[in-house]
């Protein structure tokens, strides 16, 4: 049976935590494969709203789950996370949970990092979550990661600290803060060391068996394509590389593993935090757009800025990304528009492009082409089949096929589970 690769195809929001939710109860694993705890996945399930942010979308499915080598963890945000759940009554065990050993640990020395160099930026403020993502990526290129492996050796731990530490403290000193204390940093590791441990393990190798014995696995990926650090409108990106290749690196499996790509877009666009967004409405229909699909990050809670359909964007996503079908979601979001709009390329400078330039100047100064599509003015909302929808509706999805040049495979028309209209089965394909 074919694996199926969930990634977004916009800057993130997409609405992936509930298609991934959709989906496990059909696949044998899930695995998330990079990023971190920055990542904000909102499940509603019978009712009842799970919002997760380092754990799988699939473990509450009780779908066996995997936090892979290429996602930065932040221990002590894991543990919050298995417990706020548990008490929602989804039982996180060592068989439901598999946390890669090889897995670079967050420390609060990385969140401390990441919030001194926001507040000194300035107007430069690329709008990270704090979390210390991006410091903690650093450390593993760098070669100075604490590893979950790592936790079950804290005796040998000391020389690793000499190397982190001594380039923390620079950092440190030069914002005007003191240096790493040590002595609690590794008194911290060790207490949370007896939580995670029993979590850890070479999960390659449970990847590979699982594929040599026709398990279908789900690889769940977190943010967007748009913030992609090589793909994405740099700087204003995550610091991994969010796009279906990921994989192979950041769980231990081959390319060959991705399988069907599934990029997940909303009918309109999203964007939280600063960076070039050339359909932005700052308006009043940026506003409904907001209002009507609850537009507040999972994991910040800051307001998301909303804008039309991007074609040219999601185009640009579904290239660079390997993307084989769309699941399109928020479309009810929609209905009550008279006319929707649609952005099919951008002027800059008097010359037409139809791709979004890589230089942050020109991507902020583009100027969108938009194709205007009459609404449908009827809800959508709960449709589970194409004769569920209104004709104006299905005219919309399918130009935006026509537009970003691949077809639709899914479409959501509510943050239930079951309100999704299948088009084309990722794992029968």
């Amino acid at each position: 049976m074919p694996n199926v690769t969930v990634i977004g195809a916009q800057w993130g929001d997409e609405g992936k935590g509930k298609i991934v939710d959709w989906l496990a109860s059909r696949a044998d694993m899930v695995v998330r494969f990079q990023g971190g705890h920055n990542a904000g996945h909102t499940l509603v399930v019978e009712g009842t709203t799970y919002k997760l942010s380092l754990l799988p979308s699939g473990i509450v499915t009780g779908t066996p789950s995997v936090i892979g080598n290429g996602v930065v963890l932040d221990p002590w945000a894991l543990k919050s996370e298995i417990e706020r759940i548990r008490d929602q009554g989804v039982e996180v065990t060592p068989e439901l949970l598999m946390v890669a050993d090889n897995c670079p640990l967050i420390l609060p020395i990385h969140r401390d990092l990441d919030a001194l160099r926001e507040d000194a930026s300035g107007a430069g403020k690329i709008g990270t979550t704090r979390r210390g993502i991006g410091p903690a990526y650093e450390d593993k290129v760098g070669r100075r990661a604490i590893r979950v492996c790592d936790l079950a050796d804290l005796d040998h731990l000391d020389p690793m600290l000499d190397r982190l530490c001594a380039h923390h403290d620079a950092l440190r000193a030069g914002f005007g803060e003191p240096p790493v204390d040590r002595a609690r940093l590794k008194s911290d590791l060790a207490e949370i060391a007896g939580f995670v441990l029993p979590f850890a393990r070479p999960i390659w190798r449970d990847l590979d068996k699982a594929r040599r014995s026709g398990k279908r696995i789900l690889f769940e990926g977190a943010q967007g394509v748009l913030l992609d650090v090589d793909h994405g409108t740099y700087p204003f990106v995550t610091s991994s590389n969010t796009v279906a290749g990921t994989i192979a690196a950041g769980s231990g499996t081959g390319p060959s593993a991705a399988g069907f790509v599934l990029g997940i877009t909303k009918a309109y666009t999203t964007r939280v935090g600063s960076g070039p967004f050339p359909t932005e409405q700052d308006n009043e229909v940026g506003q409904e757009l907001g209002e009507r699909g609850r537009e507040f990050g999972t994991v910040t809670g800051r307001k998301r800025r909303c804008g039309w359909f991007d074609a040219v964007l999601v185009r640009q996503a579904v290239a660079v990304g390997g993307v084989t079908g769309i699941a399109l979601t928020k479309l009810d979001v929609l209905d009550t528009l008279e006319t929707v709009k649609v952005c099919t390329g951008y002027m800059l400078d008097g010359k037409k492009l139809d791709y979004l330039p890589s230089h942050a100047a020109d991507q902020m100064r583009v100027e969108p082409i938009y194709e205007e599509i009459r609404g449908w003015c009827e809800s959508t909302q709960g449709a589970r089949s194409w004769a569920d929808l209104p004709a104006r509706a299905i005219k919309y999805v399918r130009r935006i096929e026509e537009l970003i040049r691949c077809p639709v495979a899914l479409v959501s028309t509510s943050p239930e589970r079951d309100d999704t209209i299948l088009v084309r089965d990722p794992f029968a394909t």
